[in-house]
């Protein structure tokens, strides 16, 4: 098998030891400090947040991450699939293209992060802000608009510290604005993802659990919309506090071992022959909101046509600007008067749903 030419060389050389990569001075010495400290990586596109594309061949083929032969090769295909902590692997990828970002796949660095958002959504009902816990009619939630305020009420219900003000811990002002609270997990515990109100599993209102078959930006990364930056001086994840681990076990976040020893979280895979005809079937059922002004769900059939655009953009399967032009396109003809909303509900979506490709059979 030759090596691809958007791919990096399947031999190279070793070069010399890297004894003191400095963090964010390039991506590729970020990179080297993640995974000397253990963090398995793999690369960005440059500026973006979603994984370097799939070789020609895996675009061509559909076949799932473990059947690839590029893993073994030693090339990045299937994003958090290839994450590795490799230094000569790593050096290579990032000297083909040295602008590549950086992300962590959190299963194997055995860190669970709070991925905290501050978008402009509207508040949903209050027995979806957090999952389980019932919000009395009498407590005023006036001002809650992000997953700082219902992560801040959780901890509050609980009587313990806010993980956003969790000085001992790593944690990473986002580019958009939201934050990064990494933990390390005790031994035994696996978790699942969660990304926005999951049917499986969810903590709290924008808030997204990055943990097993996920993956997050790694600390001191750019992108086209600004820099993650660490705060205070913790560089490293703490321990996981016991209230959050049963918080996150309560949401239905725990994996059995037969969960964890498949290749695959079943609960979490939605099933789909044709993803692309998929993808087809979301945007007739947003086009066929503009029947009526409101009370169509409109946002939410978005939401989950631009999930489903992002797996298949991560996959391969679909371009990033096929993906945003369709998505545009049936989101307008239903709300032309609303094109702030249909961006940021676009973008979410697109980002939730590269952190987990959607292949032929299914996600990953």
């Amino acid at each position: 098998m030759s090596p691809d030419p958007e791919q990096g060389p399947e031999g190279m050389s070793r070069p010399p030891e890297s004894l003191a990569a400095s963090p964010g001075a390039s991506p590729v010495d970020t990179a080297i400090w993640c995974a000397q400290r253990g963090w398995p990586v793999h690369p960005l596109v440059p500026g973006l947040k979603v994984p370097a594309a799939n070789c020609s061949r895996c675009r061509a083929q559909n076949h799932t991450p473990d059947q690839c032969p590029c893993l073994e090769a030693g090339r990045w295909c299937h994003g958090f699939h290839a994450a590795t902590t490799d230094l000569d692997r790593i050096r290579a990828w990032w000297g083909v293209q040295p602008r590549f970002g950086v992300a962590v796949s959190c299963g194997p660095a055995n860190v669970v992060v709070l991925d905290v958002d501050a978008h402009a959504n509207e508040q949903p009902p209050r027995d979806r802000l957090l999952p389980g816990i019932p919000i009395h009619p009498s407590i005023d939630l006036t001002g809650l608009e992000s997953g700082f305020h219902t992560l801040a009420l959780l901890a509050a219900y609980r009587r313990q510290q806010n993980p956003c003000h969790d000085e001992n811990t790593l944690r990473v002002e986002t580019a958009s604005g939201g934050m990064h609270v990494w933990y390390s997990l005790p031994k035994g515990l696996r978790l699942r993802s969660s990304f926005g109100a999951g049917v499986t599993a969810a903590l709290a209102w924008q808030v997204d659990v990055r943990a097993e078959k996920g993956y997050v930006v790694a600390p001191f990364v750019s992108t086209s919309k600004g820099v993650y930056k660490p705060l205070a001086t913790a560089r490293n994840p703490a321990p996981l506090p016991q209230w959050l681990a049963e918080e996150l076990i309560r949401t239905g976040h725990g994996m059995t071992p037969s969960q964890r020893s498949g290749k695959t979280i079943r609960p979490m895979i939605r099933r789909t022959e044709e993803p692309v005809d998929g993808l087809s079937r979301l945007l007739e059922d947003v086009r066929a909101c503009a029947a009526a002004a409101e009370g169509t769900g409109f946002t939410s059939k978005l939401n989950k046509a631009a999930f489903t655009a992002g797996g298949l953009v991560a996959a391969g399967r679909l371009s990033q600007a096929e993906a945003v032009d369709r998505l545009t396109q049936a989101a307008e003809t239903a709300r032309p008067k609303q094109p702030d909303k249909i961006a940021r509900t676009i973008r979410d979506g697109l980002t939730a749903g590269a952190m987990r490709p959607l292949h032929l059979e299914g996600r990953s």
